[in-house]
């Protein structure tokens, strides 16, 4: 089995992507349908649907997709985790038809301008909910939100926090540091896992090539080690800069054979329990 540990779908007649620029050639509907045989072409069996909006309304409509469609295998959906009753409403999504496929939660930390906004009480509480649900915690976070992933993961021992996109290192540049140290901080707890997905769409759109990325995959590969890495696709995001298959076929192309089950596979079904 191959599972994409990372994609997103969207349907902008129900609702706005606002984060999409205008003109952008993702501003458009990318649903399942169109994944689908992607996916099976690029070997993939099974998938993990992410968040998008901090909008209550779509980790349901998230889960009701993962019950219809055999390729989800898992959610990763979207509460608002400061909220005083954040228990009740984890345990009111898993009830939902399709609730079983609610693997973890995300929210958009990147647009938070707090850099410590993981580190505030009310945040750590919703923190602790989530850990106490059996769920695990996705970060998506820019480079210098990696010191309060690290607090936060170090606070919460119990809770599995799982770093999207290497945590958008400034590939387009080929700097590493801080981002590097940090990242190497992070991965020294071990409730920590880290997805090789994003690289392309850091790089420079257009001129990117298998050699820009590997510097900070190699990182992430010494730092977590194959059994704390999944790959994820980021589809569609990632058509900005390269098609799925060949997102897939750069990703198996940064780590070795021996390390690929494990990255393509073992990994995201036992942090995600799929």
């Amino acid at each position: 089995m191959t599972v994409d540990a990372h994609h997103h779908v969207w349907d902008l007649s129900v609702r706005d992507q606002d984060w999409i620029e205008a003109g952008s050639p993702l501003r458009r509907d990318f649903t399942i349908e169109d994944l689908a045989p992607r996916a099976r072409a690029a070997g993939v069996d099974r998938t993990v649907l992410v968040q998008t909006v901090t909008v209550a309304e779509e980790t349901p409509e998230f889960l009701a997709l993962a019950a219809a469609h055999e390729l989800i295998a898992g959610v990763v959906g979207w509460t608002d985790l400061t909220r005083p009753d954040v228990t009740d409403e984890l345990a009111r999504l898993r009830a939902l038809p399709g609730g079983r496929y609610l693997k973890g939660v995300r929210h958009q930390v990147q647009g938070e301008p707090d850099p410590g906004w993981l580190l505030r009480p009310d945040v750590r509480r919703g923190l602790a909910a989530v850990a106490g649900a059996g769920l695990v915690y996705d970060l998506v976070v820019l480079p210098h939100q990696l010191p309060a992933c690290t607090g936060a993961a170090a606070a919460l021992p119990e809770l599995t926090f799982v770093l999207d996109h290497l945590g958008k290192p400034p590939v387009a540049s080929g700097a590493l540091e801080p981002w590097a140290s940090d990242v190497r901080a992070l991965a020294a707890l071990p409730n920590t896992v880290c997805k090789l997905s994003g690289l392309l769409t850091e790089a420079d759109l257009d001129h990117w090539t298998v050699d820009d990325l590997r510097p900070y995959a190699d990182t992430v590969l010494d730092a977590f080690g194959p059994d704390r890495l999944m790959f994820g696709s980021d589809w569609p995001v990632c058509t900005l800069a390269a098609p799925y298959g060949d997102v897939a076929e750069v990703t198996a192309a940064l780590v070795s054979p021996t390390e690929r089950t494990r990255i393509f596979e073992t990994t995201a079904v036992r942090v995600y329990g799929l």
